[in-house]
């Protein structure tokens, strides 16, 4: 089995590819390989790939490949599906990490058993080299959101550069097509109580004439949108509850004015609020017994991953 296997996908990178490629190359050794897989680039990084093959002292080292569901969260799909290796390195193919923290993300994984390991710009140079003013805001709240749903304290959410064992990445399913694959793979580490470590690293920005694949606002809402999902699905007990304590408030809201006219006159003429307020704390009963049941499946899921997760390491065994 490969030691270790970086993984670059590559979609539209010319002006990067090469030097990220060759960077790697060059650190990794005679046991592990570079994996770079190309989504549908229309531009010259495909031929460059190629030019890199064509090198008698790469070829043992270097394989190409091409992903053609567009999106980043396809490729990396194909990639946990089809390679094997005892550790995973994750690194996009812009040149805005450092090949020299490579040392830095894999150690944690062969001395402490530690399953993920986040590359974490947020506390090195990434506000000052990010020219982007709404990415800097993104990151913030979707760590925000997640160390507060999870009562964690993750320092780099969405870092395009991280580490991961075998057992992490054969148990990781990956469903999302875009860049909020990076946060569904940091939030089944949590789900699963899986052992995380964050080693801070150098960022720079993109060189000049390269441009983020990254929309700020529609790759945004999709994050938001798979906090919301994988919130429900991990702890649905916690987010049912908060619904139906707001329509139970709703509710008793609606509620008290009739009560009180009630009580003045022995009379109910407000008869659609009373049923409106019938209907919202209807609603507060079944979504809280929802979240009692959503919970046991939930629980259930993850006495069943630890069974998955022992089939996969006798494999690997």
């Amino acid at each position: 089995m490969i030691d270790v296997a970086i993984l670059i996908p590559a979609y539209n990178e010319e002006l990067t590819i090469k030097k990220v490629v060759l960077d790697f190359l060059n650190k990794v050794s005679s046991n592990d390989k570079v994996f770079v897989y190309n989504n549908n680039s229309t531009d010259n990084t495909l031929k460059i790939l190629n030019s890199l093959l064509e090198k008698d002292e790469y070829k043992n080292k270097l394989v190409i490949k091409n992903e053609y569901k567009q999106g980043k969260g396809n490729v990396i799909r194909r990639m946990f599906r089809e390679i094997n290796a005892n550790i995973y390195v994750l690194v996009d193919a812009d040149d805005t990490y450092d090949v020299n923290d490579l040392d830095k993300l894999i150690s944690p994984i062969k001395n402490k058993n530690v399953d993920m390991v986040i590359g974490d710009r947020l506390s090195s140079t990434y506000y000052s080299e990010n020219k982007r003013p709404f990415h800097n805001f993104g990151n913030n709240i979707v760590r925000f959101f997640i160390n507060s749903i999870f009562k964690t304290n993750i320092k780099d959410i969405m870092t395009g550069y991280r580490a991961m064992s075998y057992n992490f990445v054969k148990t990781c399913p990956i469903l999302s097509k875009g860049f909020e694959v990076e946060t569904e793979m940091t939030i089944h580490a949590l789900q699963y109580n899986m052992n995380i470590d964050n080693e801070i690293i150098n960022y720079k920005d993109r060189p000049e004439g390269s441009v983020s694949k990254l929309n700020t606002y529609g790759d945004g809402i999709k994050v938001i949108w798979t906090i919301i999902k994988l919130y429900k699905n991990n702890k649905p007990f916690s987010l049912f509850t908060k619904v139906s304590l707001v329509f139970l408030i709703l509710s008793i809201a609606f509620f008290i004015p009739v009560f009180i006219t009630y009580i003045k006159t022995n009379l109910v003429p407000r008869i659609p609020t009373l049923v409106v307020c019938s209907i919202f704390f209807a609603v507060a009963v079944i979504t809280f017994f929802m979240g009692i049941v959503l919970q046991t499946i939930a629980e259930e899921s993850k006495k069943n991953f630890e069974y998955k997760l022992n089939m996969v390491e006798a494999i690997k065994k």
